[in-house]
């Protein structure tokens, strides 16, 4: 299954306010995003499990991919499309092996290495960045648009850009060779239908 990977939102609470995710979530979905990352660090296991069914039903419903970052054990107990992990997590391979050939496998990059690596190991797509500082990763070193270009033009998987992208430099993302973006704060914070279909607009016309 040839996977849309150009506009992926990854989920973060604390920009939403008192409303459910899953209401911000579909609001998303309606608009426009084309995958969806759960990513949730400050609850406990039971509460993730909960809320990765919940949205496990919802991007069901709506047929777009639903990934789970880190939670390999999560992502199996809700049959969620695939998992993510970064540098720190399990090993590529390791979860490769775990969830079997046919989940999705996205793997974090910020070097040419460890992009390399990860498509040695199984991975399906990379999550490259931080291009620019954001606010949820304010102490990344940004590889800029330079180091994207570099790391595309060496694997062949997919890769999204993640970090600091607005709907004001994602032309320039896509236009650097990334597949897609991956947006937390663009995405989600404030009116998020009309974010979306601005970050969207901007990406279809720079894909084209």
């Amino acid at each position: 299954m040839k996977i849309d990977y150009s506009l992926y939102a990854i989920t973060e609470r604390s920009y939403i306010g008192k409303r459910s995710l899953v209401d911000a979530v579909e609001e998303a979905i309606k608009a426009g995003i084309t995958v969806l990352q759960l990513r949730e660090k400050d609850i406990t296991s039971r509460e993730f499990y909960h809320l990765a069914l919940q949205l496990r039903e919802l991007t069901k419903a709506y047929r777009i991919p639903f990934i789970i970052n880190d939670r390999v054990d999560i992502a199996l107990a809700v049959d969620a499309d695939g998992v993510h992990v970064g540098q720190d997590d399990l090993p590529a391979d390791v979860v490769r092996r775990i969830i079997g050939k046919e989940k999705i496998l996205g793997v974090s990059a910020k070097t040419v290495e460890e992009a390399i690596k990860a498509e040695e190991d199984g991975a399906d797509y990379l999550g490259v960045g931080a291009i620019f500082p954001s606010p949820t990763k304010p102490f990344s070193e940004a590889i800029g648009l330079e180091g994207l270009k570099i790391i595309k033009s060496k694997v062949k998987i997919p890769v999204v850009a993640i970090g600091g992208i607005t709907k004001d430099n994602a032309g320039e993302v896509i236009a650097a060779g990334a597949d897609g973006i991956s947006c937390i704060s663009a995405v989600f914070c404030g009116n998020i239908a009309e974010n979306v279909r601005t970050l969207k607009k901007v990406v279809d016309e720079s894909i084209k």
